[in-house]
């Protein structure tokens, strides 16, 4: 196989992936989807308490139209409260909720399983590799930005 169809192969992967990961993930548990869950992800990883959807959508590497859709959602179901900040009324502050916590306490041992059947058959060099090469592909994309969007215009 040539680079180029390697390349193309790896490009569709990665969609076709996308999804199976998302139908699978999802089936883990019913009140959360996948991109709920990495959301949720998203505002425990960011430094502030009550962190900003922007914030939030740069940490999952998401829009802050998408990231305020899925807040809009999980507000809904409990799991997060948004408040707009105090000095800034425009900027929305997103509040992890008691229950939230409680249910990925609850949770934590299904992300491990899920996460264990997903890697099954990896050495840890291969994990080390692919995640280099994942990592790369982030920088990669990070440097187009959209510059290709820009080119339509």
């Amino acid at each position: 196989m040539k680079d180029l169809d390697k390349k193309a192969y790896i490009f569709g992967m990665i969609f076709m992936l996308s999804n199976r990961l998302q139908i699978a993930g999802d089936k883990m548990d019913p009140h959360l989807t996948v991109k709920q869950w990495f959301f949720l992800a998203g505002v425990l990883k960011c430094e502030s308490d009550t962190p900003a959807l922007s914030e939030i959508a740069s940490q999952i590497g998401s829009s802050r139209q998408n990231v305020k859709k899925i807040a809009s959602i999980l507000e809904r179901q409990g799991f997060v409260l948004m408040e707009k900040d105090k000095s800034d009324a425009r900027v929305l502050r997103i509040k992890p909720t008691s229950s939230c916590m409680e249910h990925l306490k609850k949770r934590d041992g299904k992300e491990m399983q899920f996460l264990e059947q997903l890697f099954q058959g990896f050495e840890s060099k291969e994990l080390s590799l692919l995640s280099e090469a994942i990592g790369q592909l982030e920088k990669n994309l990070i440097k187009m930005g959209g510059s290709f969007a820009k080119k339509e215009e």
